[in-house]
Order: structure tokens, then C-alpha cells, then sequence
């Protein structure tokens, strides 16, 4: 049986565009924003892990800092540092491996693989945004980080090359480069 031009075009769009579609995905956070779309604090490593659905990872760095971490079924990673009592006061959200999903829902109304480095900056000018470059030694070398201060918390996001959004984060001061 021979398939007519048409047909096998109509065909191929089709499936280009669910897979397109099913590689968006929802961060599945809404118990854990505000209505204005901000990320709550604090939160508990148990809070956390019943609003993801997914159990949390406690792991400790070199110099005996304990933090957290969740994977969602999404593919979206959040970790942090645990302060006093497990206490979670800053929040990090990325997609580990460089993977190319898109995962919409985070706070702000941000998308990671999707917001662009012109879209954060027009959106976030009001709080004082500061743009940079990334360096070589960066992970996302040729891009971008955007920063700014949203109420008592710093917010840095981290542009690819192709200046798509590849992290969140939400902090108490802002990190020095040199630290890590």
C-alpha cells in the first residue's frame, strides 16, 4: 500500500508535535508558592517531601554542611542547605544532566529550558535585575546570570549560551563566586 505525500507529512508534523508536547512538564509545586507565585519559607525537608511526592535525599558536603535534595518525577532536581532544626530557608531548582525538558510551574511563573535571558530581564527590571557573563570555568560557559532582590531574598538565575534558563535560585544573601 502506498501512502500518499500528503498523508505521510500530516504524519510527520503529528508526531513532531507530541513530542514536542510531551516533553513539557509541570514542576508540581503549587502547595509550596504563594499566590503571587513565590517560593513559601521555611519549609521542612518533611513538607517538602509530601507536596513533591517523592522522598528527600539528606547527603552532607566536605565540610560536614548537611543538605537536601528531591527529585520530582518531572525531572526537576530542588535542593539546599538545612539550617537549625532542618530548617530550609534557600532553594535551588534545575535539571540535572542538561537535559532538554521543559519544566514550567516554578516560581516567578519562570519555565527552565524555556524563559529566555530577554523575557527575565524585562520581567524582573522593577527589582534592580543585574545581568552578567559566565565564564569559562562556568557550567553554562557563554551564558548569562541574572540577579536581583525580591523582598528579603536574592534570586539568581543561570542562562545557557542560547540564553534559555537552566537555574533557580532563592537565597538569604547572595552567593560569592569564590566560594565554591
Amino acid at each position: 500500500m502506498k501512502m500518499k505525500p500528503l498523508t505521510l507529512i500530516l504524519t510527520v508534523v503529528f508526531q513532531l508535535v507530541s513530542l514536542t508536547a510531551f516533553s513539557q512538564k509541570t514542576a508540581g509545586l503549587n502547595s509550596l508558592l504563594n499566590k503571587n507565585s513565590e517560593f513559601i519559607f521555611p519549609q521542612t525537608p518533611e513538607k517538602m517531601a509530601a507536596a513533591l511526592k517523592t522522598k528527600t535525599d539528606f547527603y552532607e558536603d566536605a565540610n560536614d554542611e548537611k543538605y537536601a535534595k528531591w527529585m520530582t518525577k518531572s525531572g526537576l532536581e530542588l535542593y539546599c542547605s538545612l539550617g537549625k532544626n532542618n530548617a530550609i530557608n534557600e532553594m535551588f531548582f534545575d535539571i540535572p544532566d542538561n537535559r532538554s525538558l521543559v519544566i514550567e510551574g516554578l516560581p516567578f511563573g519562570l519555565a527552565l529550558n524555556k524563559t529566555t535571558l530577554q523575557e527575565a530581564k524585562t520581567k524582573f527590571s522593577s527589582n534592580g535585575a543585574k545581568t552578567q557573563p559566565l565564564g569559562e570555568d562556568s557550567e553554562f560557559s557563554g551564558g548569562s546570570k541574572l540577579t536581583f532582590k525580591k523582598g528579603e531574598r536574592y534570586v539568581t538565575l543561570l542562562f545557557d549560551s542560547k540564553s534559555l534558563l537552566k537555574s533557580v535560585g532563592i537565597t538569604q544573601e547572595l552567593i560569592d563566586p569564590a566560594a565554591n
